[in-house]
């Protein structure tokens, strides 16, 4: 740390914590309060001296987009991830692209490749309500799923209701001949459904929430 000044070498520790328990980088706001720092202005010009130095990477045109460089300089590998629509985190609602999920997208989320935890043909989906919420998945959140059909107890999964036409983001429990599809929010119910009524699409793995 010989190399940074106070601040610097504060916002260093607070940008390693803050990965360490989200698995996303912070927002430049997020650091402004982490660290008590007067503005983001003061933030934005410690981190310029940051990657000057060699203890991080910044990609202006991705959302949170800071890297804290590895060993002897060694970069995180960016990969892009295709963001298919939106999916309900709350009551289920339609999804344009839910009977093809490995559609083309026009738009595209840069991530570094720990985000992903190594996971292969990745796509990411818009949150939209808040029955996640005590999963720390939020309204406006997006989140990334590998695919799958199966779940075990308590997954996050992206699944199809047949009837409705539907999908939602829930924990999967499967009890009998019914699926219970549980919020993680304490003040939403269920949903119960009929085993061949429900289709597994894809599996939780991570979610960032997109800077202000």
């Amino acid at each position: 740390m010989k190399e940074l000044s106070g601040k610097q070498g504060q916002i260093l520790e607070f940008l390693r914590g803050f990965i360490d328990e989200h698995d996303y980088p912070p927002s430049i706001r997020d650091i402004q309060d982490g660290c008590g720092i007067s503005s983001t202005s003061v933030v934005d010009y410690n981190l310029r001296k940051l990657e000057e130095k060699g203890f991080i990477r910044r990609d202006r045109e991705v959302s949170r987009g800071i890297e804290i460089l590895g060993a002897r300089g060694r970069r995180p590998r960016i990969i892009e991830i295709p963001l298919l629509g939106s999916i309900a985190a709350g009551q289920p609602i339609p999804v344009p692209t839910s009977d093809r999920w490995s559609s083309d997208s026009d738009e595209m989320v840069a991530v570094t490749e720990d985000m992903v935890r190594g996971k292969h043909n990745v796509f990411a989906l818009r949150v939209k309500g808040k029955s996640m919420i005590e999963d720390l998945i939020d309204d406006g959140d997006i989140v990334f799923l590998e695919p799958a059909r199966a779940a075990q107890d308590g997954d996050r999964v992206a699944v199809w209701l047949k009837d409705r036409g539907e999908v939602t983001l829930k924990r999967w429990y499967h009890e009998g001949s019914r699926v219970r599809l549980q919020p993680a929010n304490s003040t939403m119910e269920p949903i119960y459904t009929d085993a061949d009524n429900v289709e597994v699409q894809g599996r939780f793995i991570s979610s960032i929430r997109p800077s202000d």
